[in-house]
């Protein structure tokens, strides 16, 4: 069977200017306000509300960083609930079902009442995760499922059930800030890895080399740090891992002893009889591969293209702490490169986070339907990477169609009535009918003041009414009209679409 396919990198593009090594991973100790608080929770988080900002205002950046890296490792989350696969009935398939027409429109029946349960629990799964990414406590765990998500890929292809991505989703996000060696080593024996990846069918008398050479490949090292040998010798290492098909639809991992090779393999330079534990450990004594976590980490929490220079220094905080990504995340987040004028809204919104951090900021809790298709219009999907490297992300999510679909989605939000009856901030802009303090509270809030002053002029105009009908001052009669639109226009800036 083929391996899912890859494709080319997206082009990355690290922030003009110089990065002052010697001091880059310090404690970040300069002035501290609201505008570094709302950075620090869109890179740790999705954005917040004003109410979090505040709060974590309150703490200064070392706290600050330290309270978000706080959380249980455990999935306290209320799972959705997902319906099992209908049970086919006796004859309906096999190599001995009948073939008359009745038998074939049962089965094509049946088979259409499985696709319906599919696409429930498909949307269920979804809304439960953008719902809780809305309201978790713990907002940079959910920012970590993610990243995770993106970065060990799996889809609903090749039959893997919802019950096991929701299982895998929850290991995510158990793992969020765990050792990431063990996280590998757990992915490496998880139902929904080992079905999209075709280790389910890596038996040693057909070595199936997909997980292997994706493990190595986008997973851990990258292209250059390993052979095609290591690859196949990797493959029989991994033989008879698989797993059994549990009647709620999950999966349970199992080693079949019969189906693994237990001949002697040379992988990265050392010999013996190796199964995949034994090659997630090694691979992890690589020097290559903490560079490798060093640099996603880097491109995803600060910006894309670390240099070298700044790569090692987090590389080395990975072997320190034997690839515990707690301390890592708690230096990383509270350092002097993270609060670095290079790295402010130095990234693109994911879909994702754009969505879910509209949602926080206007305080509405409920996912609607059509949200769904809006995020796959932007391009993501949950629960459905475009490949096995995930989604490339950065630049890439902006281009004419998901620009226009952003602003589309800024409008429905601006239009809910929702908007104005749950964002308690909102409230004293209904009662100012002064457009200049109006578009100030905008984009402070909303922007934390960033925004050109011509963009400034431009809000207050529509506010004063320029070029509008009867009722041209701001008044009580169209200032809820009015806010919303402004509050379109603010999230139409450039400044909203980065992180």
């Amino acid at each position: 069977m083929a391996a899912p396919q890859t494709t080319l990198a997206s082009p990355s593009y690290r922030p003009a200017g110089s990065l002052d090594a010697t001091t880059a991973l310090r404690p970040y100790a300069g002035p501290w306000n609201r505008r570094l608080a709302a950075h620090l929770l869109r890179r740790a988080g999705f954005g917040g509300s004003p109410a979090d900002v505040d709060r974590y205002t309150s703490l200064g950046p070392a706290q600050a960083a330290a309270a978000l890296v706080r959380f249980d490792d455990g999935p306290a989350a209320e799972p959705p609930l997902l319906q099992p696969q209908l049970v086919a009935p006796p004859g309906l398939y096999g190599k001995n079902a009948a073939t008359d027409d009745a038998t074939v429109a049962a089965r094509k029946s049946f088979q259409m009442r499985n696709n319906v349960i599919r696409r429930d629990n498909l949307i269920a799964l979804q809304t439960w995760w953008l719902e809780r990414m809305i309201a978790t406590p713990a907002p940079l765990q959910e920012k970590m499922a993610l990243f995770w998500h993106g970065h060990f890929t799996s889809s609903p292809e090749k039959g893997t059930t919802e019950q096991e991505l929701l299982a895998q989703n929850q290991l995510f996000r158990t793992f969020a800030l765990g050792n990431v060696r063990e996280l590998t080593l757990r992915v490496s024996q998880d139902p929904a890895m080992l079905r999209y990846l075709d280790n389910n069918v890596n038996v040693k008398a057909h070595p199936n080399e997909n997980y292997a050479r994706e493990l190595m490949e986008l997973f851990t090292l990258g292209i250059g740090n390993y052979t095609e040998t290591d690859v196949r010798e990797s493959a029989r290492a991994f033989t008879g891992w698989s797993f059994r098909r549990n009647a709620d639809d999950t999966g349970t991992f199992v080693a079949r002893r019969f189906q693994h090779d237990e001949g002697v393999k040379t992988f990265l330079r050392q010999t013996g009889n190796f199964d995949g534990g034994d090659i997630v450990r090694i691979i992890f004594q690589q020097p290559a591969c903490p560079r490798f976590f060093a640099t996603k980490l880097l491109s995803f929490f600060v910006y894309d293209d670390p240099e070298p220079a700044l790569v090692d220094q987090v590389a080395a905080l990975l072997r320190h702490h034997d690839f515990d990504l707690r301390p890592v995340m708690a230096t990383l987040l509270a350092s002097n490169v993270f609060y670095s004028d290079r790295a402010y809204r130095a990234l693109v919104k994911s879909p994702v986070q754009f969505v879910v951090g509209t949602h926080q900021l206007f305080g509405v809790s409920d996912v609607r339907p059509a949200e769904l298709g809006a995020l796959r219009a932007m391009g993501q999907v949950l629960f459905y990477p475009p490949n096995v490297k995930g989604w490339d992300g950065g630049a890439a999510w902006l281009n004419s169609q998901t620009v226009l679909t952003r602003e589309n989605f800024a409008n429905a939000v601006a239009e809910n009535p929702k908007m104005t009856a749950d964002a308690a901030w909102i409230q004293p802009t209904m009662r100012t009918m002064d457009p200049t303090q109006v578009a100030f509270i905008l984009t402070d809030t909303m922007l934390q003041g960033d925004v050109s002053h011509a963009a400034q002029t431009q809000l207050v105009s529509y506010l004063s009414g320029s070029g509008q009908s009867a009722l041209a001052q701001l008044s009580v009669e169209n200032i809820d009209e009015r806010v919303r639109g402004a509050a379109y226009l603010t999230m139409a800036m450039p400044a909203y679409q980065l992180a």
